[in-house]
């Protein structure tokens, strides 16, 4: 069961890459609707939202950077420590909620002999504040590299 749900996050994936989403993303924090930390938080919601929905962190980060590097030298991000925030903030999305569709999760939940309602409880809790954690910790280097 791992393989096939892993396969149908996958499959998911490819169907949100051939949507215009890139295009409405683009479009949207193209035109200085997001700039900074702005940025850092979508990209951190697209892969939140894309982890959640099709259960890969690879997906999720692949999808999410495919999505966002045509704007990288629109916001004048040209700096190895803000094309790191931007992976950082991205990686940290797509750690965000692993739950029933995640194959880590039945890993953590079989290995560690946990029934899947109490990993649901406990691990993907702990995820979703692993992800925030991570955020955070993004969002305050973005502010002390913009305040020196």
């Amino acid at each position: 069961p791992i393989l096939i749900i892993t396969a149908a996050g996958g499959a998911f994936g490819g169907v949100l890459k051939a949507t215009p989403l890139s295009d409405s993303v683009s479009q949207w924090m193209g035109n200085g609707a997001a700039s900074g930390l702005g940025t850092l938080f979508m990209a951190f919601l697209i892969a939140a939202v894309l982890k959640t929905a099709q259960g890969s962190s690879t997906g999720a980060m692949v999808i999410t950077s495919s999505l966002l590097a045509p704007l990288i030298p629109v916001l004048g991000w040209e700096t190895p420590l803000e094309l790191a925030l931007a992976v950082t903030a991205i990686g940290g999305g797509a750690m965000t909620v692993s739950h029933y569709n995640d194959s880590y999760f039945w890993v953590v939940s079989q290995f560690g002999e946990i029934p899947a309602k109490d990993t649901s409880r406990s691990f993907s809790v702990l995820t979703l504040i692993q992800g925030l954690s991570v955020l955070g910790c993004t969002m305050l280097v973005w502010l002390l590299q913009t305040a020196v």
